[in-house]
């Protein structure tokens, strides 16, 4: 894998994540070996939508277990 790729994945995993220092140092490492800042907001934008679906598929499982009166 290629450093620009390698930057963007830490981008990514860093704001799905919720890691400040993560997502601070990744920038930091991307923007000083040129990646475009419309890749680097393509790949917060697409952790975005994944930490989005993961909050809505526990949303759901907390409705549902709670529905239930169960407690896991």
């Amino acid at each position: 894998m290629d450093a620009k790729t390698k930057e963007l994945v830490g981008i990514a995993a860093a704001v799905a994540g919720h890691c400040q220092k993560c997502f601070a140092y990744h920038y930091g490492v991307a923007k000083r070996i040129g990646v475009d800042e419309a890749d680097i907001k393509e790949a917060i934008e697409l952790a975005k939508a994944i930490r989005a679906a993961g909050d809505q598929g526990m949303d759901e499982f907390v409705r549902q277990t709670m529905s239930q009166g169960e407690a896991t």
